[in-house]
């Protein structure tokens, strides 16, 4: 007897969320399969691509990079030759330069920046704050309101600031906003709730449930974006069912086996190539599990992962 393959098409799907403007639009989710199942259905909207820079220049601690924004004079200049990268479809600005740790810049000044940047690229922008939760509810307020009318994403509102970062995103800026919680689908559930009794529409929110480097550990992401898949697609749950992004880049980054040096571990091999290969494994296992958007910085991991996309889709 011919093995007869059962399609798995749910009556639920996934929110659409489009951010940019001016034709250069991007859209994340609006699937009714599991991830990537393109035998079951067309997926009408690949996952995306995110390449990351922030405030305080390209990244640091990645080898390689370096040469690629070569002769870029400020961050403006570096967004748009980021803007550029075979394989881009939105920017990730992080605005490092605000945290009091790291010069403690101005929320007026950062938030110029965004204005200049989002006019300058031709691609959706997203903007992540500087991870201090106090100085981040005024600095993404600020933003937001610069930003008005580019249709941007903010990263991220989390437990202890989305009301006012949330607020002031989407409900007084008409913007997206990115709720950010830990490696739970409980937790994740209850903050998208909370958003949306603001009045924040479902369809103006994205999840950003936690990233890891591949390995150890990993599983909890892998698991938890099933989950959030799973319960969206088979349960119809609607505070579940939007688009998840996740930050694979600054996870990848920081582990020993992306950064120890070839002096230490000659039997490892090239630094920068260890650490494209994770980030690049990640990003695969992260878009297998669910993942609508992935976040990178190297330019090799982007053209690769979009490429790997591509293929799929």
């Amino acid at each position: 007897m011919a093995f007869k393959q059962d399609s798995q098409v749910f009556n639920a799907s996934i929110n659409s969320l489009t951010f940019g403007s001016g034709g250069n639009e991007v859209v994340l989710g609006g699937e009714n399969v599991l991830p990537l199942y393109t035998f079951d259905a067309p997926i009408e909207h690949r996952p995306k691509v995110g390449v990351a820079i922030s405030d305080m220049g390209f990244m640091k601690g990645v080898p390689g990079i370096e040469a690629f924004y070569a002769g870029a004079e400020s961050v403006v200049d570096m967004a748009v030759r980021a803007s550029k990268m075979p394989g881009a479809d939105f920017l990730v600005l992080s605005l490092d330069s605000a945290h009091p740790n790291n010069g403690d810049k101005s929320v007026e000044e950062c938030a110029a920046l965004v204005g200049e940047l989002a006019d300058a690229v031709q691609i959706p922008v997203a903007v992540e704050g500087c991870k201090h939760i106090e100085k981040d509810s005024k600095l993404l307020e600020k933003v937001a309101e610069v930003a008005h009318g580019k249709n941007i994403l903010i990263l991220s509102a989390h437990e202890e600031n989305y009301k006012a970062v949330a607020a002031a995103a989407a409900l007084a800026y008409e913007q997206n906003v990115a709720a950010e919680s830990a490696v739970d689908i409980n937790l994740a559930k209850q903050l998208n709730v909370l958003i949306n009794l603001l009045g924040v529409k479902p369809e103006k929110m994205v999840m950003n449930l936690g990233s890891a480097a591949g390995g150890y550990g990993f599983e909890y992401i892998a698991s938890t974006i099933e989950r959030v898949k799973m319960a969206a697609l088979g349960q119809d749950d609607a505070m579940l069912k939007m688009p998840i992004i996740t930050p694979v880049y600054s996870e990848t980054w920081a582990v020993k086996e992306s950064i120890a040096s070839k002096e230490d571990y000659p039997d490892w091999g090239s630094v920068e190539a260890r650490g494209v290969n994770m980030e690049i494994s990640t990003a695969a296992a992260c878009l297998a599990a669910g993942s609508n958007a992935v976040i990178l910085c190297h330019p090799d991991s982007v053209k690769t992962v979009s490429e790997l996309i591509d293929a799929l889709v």
